[in-house]
């Protein structure tokens, strides 16, 4: 995953990150706005990354067909879940859900990129969402959501920087002029 995947988890994990802060801590109005400034940073590298010359990471046929149908799983997993939780009221539980979910989805990915990464960051996210489910509220949800914050924009910046070592590796193909 290069650049762009770094831009989506970047994206995420602010999500993640601003959840928390408004249903753990009750924040709301510019405060949420605060884990997007590091999403921010996460784009400007990214930007950088991505006009460097030479070809970037391309995931393989199979790789782009994992990461789609794990990516509409996971955005039905999400939708479901949250339905769910609400409608039994047990809010308190979205958070660590949500973060198991995530984690889920990556494991195919990694399976099919192979890119052993993701088996790490997939396992942290549903070890994160396992403990946030038996800690009990609030805890859980701060620890769940802040821990997915982190292991998404961690796996940006590597994500970034692997995108940007691969591109010094394989330069631009200059043809002759005729």
């Amino acid at each position: 995953m290069g650049s762009f995947g770094a831009l989506i988890m970047g994206f995420f994990g602010a999500l993640f990150a601003s959840m928390t802060l408004h249903w753990q801590f009750g924040k709301h109005g510019l405060m949420l706005a605060t884990p997007f400034l590091i999403f921010g940073l996460i784009g400007l590298f990214a930007a950088y990354a991505i006009r460097q010359p030479g070809e970037g990471i391309v995931p393989s046929e199979r790789a782009s067909r994992a990461i789609k149908w794990s990516s509409i799983g996971e955005g039905i997993g999400l939708f479901l879940a949250a339905n769910i939780l609400i409608n039994l009221h047990h809010t308190e539980l979205l958070l660590p859900v949500m973060a198991l979910i995530v984690g889920l989805h990556f494991l195919p990915i990694a399976y099919a990129a192979p890119f052993s990464a993701f088996y790490v960051l997939g396992g942290a996210l549903i070890v994160f969402g396992l403990i946030g489910l038996v800690t009990p509220a609030p805890a859980g949800g701060m620890l769940s959501g802040f821990a997915a914050a982190c292991g998404l924009w961690i796996a940006s910046a590597l994500a970034i920087r692997r995108d940007i070592h691969f591109k010094r590796k394989n330069p631009p193909v200059t043809y002759p002029s005729a």
